[in-house]
């Protein structure tokens, strides 16, 4: 079969997974249509069904507010219940309550009772950092001792400030694997930058190496065909699709894994906020040049990686057969190559309720001293983070905020810039990345510390998805990212005076209603 033929079949095949997802869609509106319609029935023809609605509208109203979460996701549940109470009632039913997805956090913890304990801390490398640094070592303590994931000495990171250098390095990494090859990815596209990783997976699956995939279904729904997973596991790549959308109403279809993680015999790690698609290695540029970047990483912290590949592996799907035994995934000696600083990787669930991801973004801002630089694809904040942002630039830290100059989803763009206004009042820097779209998910602060990972500075990211990032303090990859900042300010426009005066009024209110419900988006 010829490629132009290939191509067409997989295009057609990406046509079919996206009337996949409509039809899901419809499928999900219908059930609440015909749920609104018999209630609605109900109401119509017997008068004590209304006054029941009234009574079961308050009291959700009322348990939502007594919840212990943040305010920006209480008032659109609120105001839409009070508004509208029977679809509001049926949407927080199954997509808001807390006890919704607790068949599936019930799943998740029965995992993790297994696999938290093979990670420890170090408390020589914990304390030696607390002394180096009281901030940075007070972010480490809560993402160790809180959330269960280690800092480590004994580690290398690698910051690569361009997704094709990281591609290069994963591919000469991939190459080399001996025992497993674990790789998790938000998105996956049936085109050329993946198929080079497809034949070296598939050749090391041939050598008896222990090959796994996995990847969101919403996030690769518009990029692969039907039998992209049957192509792989003809392969003997093992392969499995996190969250399948269905046609059934269901509050874990919100839930989505933005991770991206390459595990390579438990010895070297990759993360960033690249996919595995063309665009995110400069083969296609349908938004300009696309900024992105990740790390590689070596040594001991390669384990929590290892970790969060496989809690998502065998906890997703019920019925699927799990691994029986673990400890074959670890090493059993400690690393003893070149190191330098600290390194934490860390993970974020919807499930537990603790934002992690906001935590260490917000600790980080009210930790600096003399500067905090972010870079977001996204800028939709809650209400605490946006005070976190404001606070520090008000104590005279240089705070400063890089998002796209083109953007990918056009709407979502006009909600970013909803906030520039209320952010630059409180002293905070705003700029534009002028070449294209800025995928980056960075921070530095001070020049001492910094994270790279997965996470955006919006609600999905922050309350919604499944995500991770990497803390680092005081070694090269920290510098690296400083850099790689300086050269994002080189080409980009600062356009902090251009938005520091309130919009006109129509606007104004159309972005109040926007940034009202963004929160349930």
């Amino acid at each position: 079969m010829n490629k132009s033929k290939t191509r067409q079949e997989k295009r057609t095949d990406t046509r079919n997974s996206i009337v996949r997802l409509i039809l899901v869609v419809l499928a999900c509106a219908l059930q609440v249509w015909w749920i609104c319609f018999a209630i609605g029935w109900l109401n119509r023809n017997y008068g004590w069904s209304s006054l029941l609605l009234q009574l079961v509208a308050l009291g959700v109203v009322l348990y939502i507010f007594g919840r212990h979460t943040n305010a920006n996701m209480k008032l659109p549940w609120i105001i839409l219940i009070q508004v509208f109470p029977l679809p509001g009632i049926i949407c927080y039913y199954l997509m808001g309550r807390k006890g919704a997805n607790r068949r599936m956090r019930q799943r998740f913890e029965q995992i993790d009772a297994v696999l938290m304990p093979m990670i420890h801390q170090d408390e020589d490398a914990l304390d030696l950092e607390i002394q180096k640094s009281p901030a940075a070592g007070g972010i480490s303590t809560y993402l160790s001792k809180f959330c269960g994931y280690p800092v480590y000495h004994q580690t290398r990171a690698e910051f690569m400030p361009d997704a094709a250098l990281v591609l290069d390095a994963m591919l000469k990494d991939l190459k080399k694997a001996k025992h497993f090859i674990f790789m998790e990815y938000h998105a996956i596209e049936d085109a050329e930058a993946f198929a080079g990783i497809h034949e070296v997976l598939k050749q090391k699956a041939a050598e008896g190496v222990d090959v796994r995939l996995f990847y969101d279904d919403i996030g690769s729904i518009a990029f692969v065909g039907r039998d992209f997973v049957r192509r792989l596991e003809s392969d003997g790549i093992r392969c499995r699709v996190f969250n399948p959308v269905q046609p059934l109403l269901n509050i874990f279809m919100n839930n989505r894994d933005h991770r991206k993680i390459t595990v390579i015999d438990g010895e070297v790690a990759y993360t960033g906020g690249f996919n595995l698609a063309n665009e995110y290695f400069h083969i296609t540029e349908p938004y300009g040049y696309w900024k992105d970047n990740g790390v590689r990483l070596s040594g001991d912290c390669v384990e929590s990686f290892t970790v969060m590949f496989l809690e998502m592996w065998n906890a997703i799907r019920p019925h699927d057969q799990d691994d029986a035994e673990f400890r074959r995934f670890f090493r059993l000696t400690e690393y003893r190559g070149e190191h330098n600083g600290f390194v934490q990787p860390y993970a974020d669930s919807p499930l537990d309720g603790e934002p992690v991801g906001e935590n260490v973004y917000m600790e980080m801002l009210n930790r600096a001293d003399h500067y905090c630089w972010f870079s977001t694809p996204y800028l939709i904040l809650t209400d605490d983070m946006t005070r976190a942002f404001t606070n520090a630039a008000k104590r005279g830290v240089d705070v400063r905020i890089v998002t796209p100059g083109i953007p990918d989803k056009k709407i979502t763009y006009q909600f970013t810039r909803s906030y520039y206004q209320h952010l630059i009042e409180g002293g905070v820097r705003i700029f534009e990345y002028t070449p294209g779209f800025n995928h980056a998910k960075l921070c530095v602060c001070d020049g001492i510390m910094a994270t790279c990972g997965t996470i955006n500075l919006d609600y999905r990211s922050l309350y919604h998805h499944f995500e991770n990032g990497v803390f680092l303090y005081d070694n090269q990859a920290v510098t690296d990212i400083r850099k790689d900042f300086d050269s994002i300010f080189a080409v980009s426009t600062e356009v902090t005076e251009q938005y520091r005066y309130p919009r006109s009024v129509p606007v104004r209110i159309i972005q109040c209603i926007a940034r009202l419900f963004a929160p349930l988006l």
